[in-house]
This record gives C-alpha cells, structure tokens and sequence, in this order.
C-alpha cells in the first residue's frame, strides 16, 4: 500500500480508543476519484481532497499521512485503525453515520448523474442496467428504483460497462463523470435528470474520536468562512458545482 507522507508540527489527542497522544493523524482516501483524488502521472496522490486535507492539517498543526485504501472497505478499515480519518469522496448519508462519525461537509450536496452511449432511451433509468461503484449512494439509489444495478469496485469499471455493452447506464458523482462525456467525441451523454443524495461530502472518523472530529470540523468552518474552500473547489471543479 503506498503512502504519501508530509511532515508539519505538534500531535493531537486520539487513538482508536481516543485516549493516547499520536503525532501522526492517519487519512485513507482511494486514490482512484478524480478530481476529489487520485494518482497522477509521478505516481503521487493528488486531488481536491488531499489539497484541502494537507491545508487542514497545517492550520491544526497536526502530522499527516495519506493512506491508499479500496474502496469497498475503506470504512472497515477506518474502524479498525488502520487510519484515522477518510477524505476519499464519502457523501454524509444516515447510514453511514450508524458506524462512523462525520465532520461538518466540506463540499455541499454535489449532483450525482446518469451517463451512457448515444442514442440510449432514457428508459433505462427505469428498466434497465445501471453501473455503479459499490457500497457507494448511487448504488443505493438503484437499489431502491427499479432498475436492475450492476456493482462494481472501482468507478472506472463502471465507464467500461457502458462502453462494451454490459451496462445501459451509469451512476454517478457528475463531476466524475463529465471528463469522461467530454473526451468521448458524443460516444457518452448525460440522460436523465441529476440527483442529490446525502448531504454533502465529509471527513469520516471513529465514533469514538470525538475530539478529532471536532478539531477536523473546526478547521472546515474557519475554511468556509475565509473562502479559502471556495477557492480549492474552483481551482479542482471549476464552475460547475456548488460552493459555500
């Protein structure tokens, strides 16, 4: 598993339990969602999530270091301790809090989209097969519709599905998708109406680490109020999501 640290001062009050010293605060993301994050062409972790986690970390003076985590069991993991914290794209959903603990959002309620070739009916947003990552909110908005949902464990397989046939449609964030419906030369196309699942994307944490959350969250809202959120989201989305 490659990791990508830096190094800034201080340490904070936390373990998996919440009762030791660590000067290491631990954040998994997935390395795999472009733009919140990804791996680029040096082979590092780059993106809006890790842009904003590096910031937050040097206003809480804390030490961090980015963990690459799947996926499907990134929130396993988290409540495991093997990291701290995840920014790896997680919409704040009900259920999700059930297991762990979000900060304040960090992005607002980002629009989740349907994409396929041209030509496609719309219909299949009812009837057909739609892709999605799994354990992911889209995959749960299909779950409850009544199309026929087909999983898959990183969100690029869903882009092949459509492509080779094996999927009408696919669901999800519309700011991953719209790279891929540009570069496609009108092969891919938005259908559909967009959706807005949960309530905005946040750092995920154990539900014991109470002090870390509101340390984390404390951060966050100074960001929003400087405007210095609103800044890294341009500078990652451009003008097409919402900001603060």
């Amino acid at each position: 598993m490659k990791r990508t640290p830096f190094t800034l001062a201080a340490a904070i009050a936390f373990m998996a339990s919440g009762a030791m010293a660590q000067d290491v605060v631990r954040i998994g993301t997935e390395g795999a969602y472009p733009p919140w994050n990804f791996i680029n062409d040096n082979n590092e972790v780059v993106g809006f999530e890790i842009d904003l986690g590096n910031e937050i970390c040097r206003r809480a003076e804390l030490t961090c270091e980015w963990v690459l985590n799947d996926w499907d069991t990134i929130i396993p993991n988290l409540v495991a301790g093997n990291y701290d914290v995840i920014m790896a794209g997680m919409s704040i959903t009900e259920a999700r809090s059930q297991v762990i603990s979000f900060t304040t959002n960090y992005l607002p309620s980002d629009p989740s989209a349907y994409m396929a070739l041209a030509g496609t009916d719309e219909s299949v947003i009812d009837d057909g097969v739609i892709a999605v990552q799994s354990n992911t909110v889209q995959a749960g908005l299909v779950a409850d519709g009544t199309a026929t949902g087909l999983e898959f464990p990183t969100p690029d397989e869903t882009i092949s599905a459509v492509r080779n046939g094996e999927a009408d449609a696919v669901l999800a964030d519309k700011n991953f998708l719209a790279p891929y419906e540009a570069d496609s030369g009108g092969e891919l196309v938005f259908i559909g109406e967009d959706l807005y699942p949960g309530s905005g994307t946040g750092a995920g944490v154990r539900q014991s680490d109470n002090e870390l959350r509101e340390t984390l969250t404390g951060i966050i809202e100074e960001m929003k109020v400087d405007g210095s959120i609103n800044a890294l989201i341009e500078q990652w989305f451009g003008d097409g999501i919402a900001k603060f």
